[in-house]
């Protein structure tokens, strides 16, 4: 976990005490104008995000709903530029000119292996494979309706700045975001905003794992596995060998450390040897430098595996996500705008869909109705990985979690994918666009805020200097192939 230290707190407590008195009336009313434009504009919004969902395509293959999204912010007069970073489903939308300019990330990629039709019983749709299991076409949707609400106040001209929507893809897994810092385009950004779906509502203030991932591919030789079994020499056996001694090696690595792999390939027949077997590796920990060292341990077991198999092997880094550095400056601020938006209230049909859905999960649950609460400000410990903690290096970064699925329902599940398909999710979503559209109006009307933002990162960042973990290689766009 990462603790703050009391001077960058004091520090950024001071800038905030120091800033000049400011008339909130003008403020309040920017906000109330925002919150009811963007529910005035719900069943629009809705008809995106469904449709997005219904695309349900993976990382970088997001042509289809990277285009919508493009589409709606251009016939919104944006400037849309698309294939930034050599990712042709990435993009940067603009509106305004000059500073303070203020950035929302949006995603939008499914995950393989999670179809599911809208329903509160495991019901995959035919002839689909991908499902929104962690509802990112609720993610994109919800930040481009911010930025659209915040373009509308500009051209109002009650707002002054520049407005920047990053189409970021292949979160899942393909480390989106950190091409997109690395090609320098967050580079002028004072501020960026994000959220993502969850089961609750709350500003999100708990730590991300960084993460290293890569493709490890053995290379047999193939011949019958009964007639000529010793003129063989078995990729699988390669994989299955390292996959062991990773194994072992869990009893001797950091307690917080995370490995997870799964073999993506194992020969086709069991009586030929396979030529060729590859598996997926994660490695995840708290601290980055960790992260570096656990990841060359598993490479030098994937070359001992290989050395006691009679194959060999190669590599490639798929992906690479620092720790998410938490802004506590801008998380108290969205804080308050969240509070202002409460959370979720359900119909009785939606209701009874929660609890039929909870009922599948097998476990205790939250009651439904927990979604119209917002969770009280804290920080917690968190298990998973994001790229955004690479855009938390180089500009100040806030998010909420806000409640698209029923509580207690867990990411990267179908029951996930139910919620994000009805208005269980939709309306979730409403909650994540006013809030940050509120918390980017803070941004563009506090000066103080800003510079405090900057001065808690300046102090978290110290004298790192950051350099992406997946090194210089170019995208994985087929990394889902």
């Amino acid at each position: 976990m990462k603790i703050k230290t009391y001077s960058a707190l004091l520090l950024a407590a001071a800038l905030l005490a120091a800033r000049p008195a400011t008339p909130p009336a003008p403020v309040a009313d920017l906000k109330a104008q925002a919150v009811q434009d963007l529910q005035g504009r719900y069943a629009d919004y809705r008809r995106l995000a469904l449709q997005i969902w219904g695309y349900a395509e993976v990382g970088y293959k997001e042509t289809k709903s990277s285009a919508l999204l493009q589409k709606t912010l251009r016939d919104q007069g944006f400037a849309v530029e698309a294939g930034v970073a050599g990712i042709p489903t990435a993009f940067v939308a603009t509106y305004g000119s000059g500073q303070p300019v203020i950035g929302l990330l949006a995603e939008y990629d499914a995950l393989p292996g999670l179809s599911q039709q809208a329903v509160p019983e495991k019901r995959p749709v035919a002839g689909q494979d991908a499902g929104h299991g962690c509802g990112h076409h609720l993610f994109g949707t919800a930040s481009v309706a911010a930025g659209i609400e915040l373009k509308q106040l500009m051209k109002e001209g009650k707002l002054k700045g520049t407005v920047k929507v990053f189409g970021t893809p292949a979160e899942e897994g393909g480390s989106g975001k950190v091409y997109m810092v690395r090609a320098g385009l967050f580079t002028g950004v004072d501020a960026v905003v994000h959220w993502h779906p969850g089961d609750e509502n709350r500003a999100m203030m708990n730590n991300y794992l960084a993460n290293s991932s890569a493709k490890f591919r053995f290379h047999g030789v193939a011949s019958h596995a009964a007639g000529s079994p010793e003129r063989g020499r078995s990729a699988l056996d390669g994989v299955e060998a390292l996959d062991h001694m990773v194994n072992l090696m869990r009893e001797h690595v950091p307690q917080e450390t995370r490995i997870h792999y799964v073999i993506t390939a194992g020969g086709r027949a069991p009586n030929v040897v396979p030529d060729f077997a590859e598996v997926y590796y994660y490695v995840r920990h708290p601290n980055r430098a960790q992260v570096q060292d656990i990841f060359a341990r598993v490479v030098k077991a994937a070359e001992g595996a290989a050395l006691g198999t009679g194959t060999t092997m190669d590599y490639e880094i798929i992906g690479g996500t620092h720790d998410l550095l938490l802004n506590e400056t801008l998380a108290r601020a969205l804080q308050r705008n969240l509070e202002q938006v409460g959370g979720v209230s359900y119909s009785p049909e939606e209701q009874a869909f929660g609890q039929k859905l909870q009922a599948s999960l097998g476990f205790a649950v939250p009651p439904v109705a927990t979604a119209a609460t917002v969770a009280p400000f804290a920080t917690r410990d968190g298990g998973g990985s994001t790229d955004v903690g690479d855009v938390s290096y180089v500009v100040p970064t806030v998010g909420l979690e806000a409640a698209t699925w029923i509580p207690g329902t867990p990411a990267h599940s179908w029951q996930a994918v139910a919620c994000g398909g009805t208005e269980v999710g939709t309306k979730g979503m409403l909650v994540a666009a006013k809030t940050m559209a509120l918390t980017a109006i803070d941004l563009f009307t506090d000066p103080a805020l800003r510079t405090a933002a900057q001065a808690e990162l300046k102090t978290d960042v110290g004298t790192y200097v950051y350099k992406p973990l997946l090194g210089d290689r170019k995208p994985a766009l087929n990394y889902r192939d």
